[in-house]
């Protein structure tokens, strides 16, 4: 079991004040109905690789603390406050920064990851609600040698791949480089801001406090042929010449086999006269027109609902789901764009929350982040030999990501307590 001793900690703030005209910045919509959660990634680094005969703890220090103190003055709003679910106010006031101390092996921690244990290498409960800063990064200095870097950032103005375009700029500034791109910060100006108050939506929609449990599921380059080959052969049956989906992607042939589990679990507890539905989070940024560049910071993406009923159906197993996967990302075009800038999307989620809280839907959400370039990530002493995220505080949530050596996908399944054996299974 890792011990982690909290050394310091301290507030940040931006090498060069924001001027005054940029200190207003407005939410957009997807910001606004964006969860009041925090979005973590833990990024590992071995001894090895650090030099440590030659680079002492607080050399490190100093260079992730002015390097991120730099890299702040360009990513501005990050060092602000959210007012009114309406705008951040971006005035300065910096993002906490925690040193701790790790007595154990880094080896140890990746070798068998226990899911309790990795919220302490975070500098705040990314399951609590409430944000008291916007980012919150904590170094982790193994005995070892090795180190931890956790980083918290609050899902109302950042998704995934703002997460990680953030992290990329950060450490390319500590490693020296110059050339950095510029974010583009005004998605409000495409995506315009509403009045929720009408609405049964709330950003709340979707987190629990009943106890979550995680368990990570690896799938190697055998396993994801396999996942292929099965999805494909399910295709072709369904079919009959297999010319709905020939060729099934690595994150559909995952997504389908836990979908299927999660709709086994869930009707053993249930009756059988339920929608079901799978949920895949999609980036809007490739899907506009003109595209976006993916360094437009905010939330820029929309959940796809892939609906199967199992009323009626006596048969064992499940449906194919693939297509139905595929056919419902394919819908996110410009015209479903069109309809969340014009305001028709919260009658979509106010809908959607309603028919969840009434029992009539049971809900699979997906999250993939296997093509984040979270191996990328050099401050200067390498890339890391693991990367990973923390539980979620909602059920039925997964997240996909890529193993070290890009060839297999991790799936973090979030899930009650009390079905998490029973998917295990």
């Amino acid at each position: 079991m890792a011990n982690v001793e909290i050394l310091s900690k301290e507030m940040i703030r931006p090498s060069s004040p924001t001027p005054e005209h940029q200190r207003n910045l407005k939410l957009s919509f997807l910001d606004q109905v964006a969860p009041p959660v925090y979005v973590p990634l833990i990024f590992f680094y071995p001894f090895d690789e650090l030099c440590f005969d030659m680079i002492s703890h607080a050399h490190i220090s100093q260079l992730l603390k002015q390097s991120l103190s730099d890299t702040l003055t360009m990513f501005y709003p990050l060092a602000g406050h959210i007012q009114e679910n309406s705008f951040i106010d971006c005035n300065d006031s910096g993002v906490e920064f925690v040193e701790a101390q790790v007595h154990a092996r880094l080896s140890d921690v990746i070798r068998e990851p226990n899911m309790a244990e990795l919220n302490k290498f975070l500098a705040v409960n990314p399951t609590g609600l409430g944000i008291a800063t916007l980012l919150a990064v904590q170094i982790n200095f193994f005995d070892c040698g090795g180190i931890a870097i956790g980083v918290c950032l609050s899902h109302k103005i950042a998704d995934g791949t703002s997460l990680v375009t953030f992290i990329n700029a950060w450490a390319a500034t500590c490693r020296g480089e110059v050339k950095i791109r510029q974010p583009y910060f005004d998605l409000a100006h495409l995506f315009p801001p509403r009045d929720l108050s009408g609405s049964s939506f709330t950003p709340n929609a979707g987190i629990t406090k009943e106890k979550i449990m995680t368990k990570r599921f690896v799938f190697d380059k055998e396993k994801l042929a396999m996942l292929k080959e099965v999805a494909a052969a399910a295709a072709a049956a369904a079919s009959g010449d297999g010319s709905q989906v020939k060729n099934p992607t690595r994150v559909e042939a995952v997504s389908a086999f836990i979908w299927e589990k999660f709709m086994e679990v869930a009707k053993n507890k249930t009756d059988n006269k339920k929608m079901y539905a799978a949920v895949h989070a999609v980036n809007l940024r490739p899907r506009t027109t003109p595209p976006l560049s993916e360094q437009a910071f905010g939330n820029c993406w929309r959940p796809s609902f892939a609906f199967i009923s199992t009323s009626g159906d006596e048969k064992n197993g499940c449906p194919n789901v693939v297509p139905v996967l595929r056919s419902s990302i394919s819908k996110i075009n410009s015209d479903y764009i069109k309809q969340v800038q014009n305001g028709e999307h919260l009658n979509h989620l106010s809908k959607s929350k309603d028919m969840l809280m009434k029992g009539d839907i049971e809900l699979c959400n997906f999250s993939s982040w296997s093509r984040f370039p979270v191996y990328e990530v050099d401050y200067g002493w390498g890339r890391p030999c693991w990367v990973c995220t923390t539980t979620m505080p909602f059920k039925n949530v997964v997240i996909l990501m890529s193993t070290p050596c890009g060839d297999g996908i991790e799936a973090w399944v979030n899930m009650l307590e009390e079905d998490i054996s029973a998917f295990s299974s």
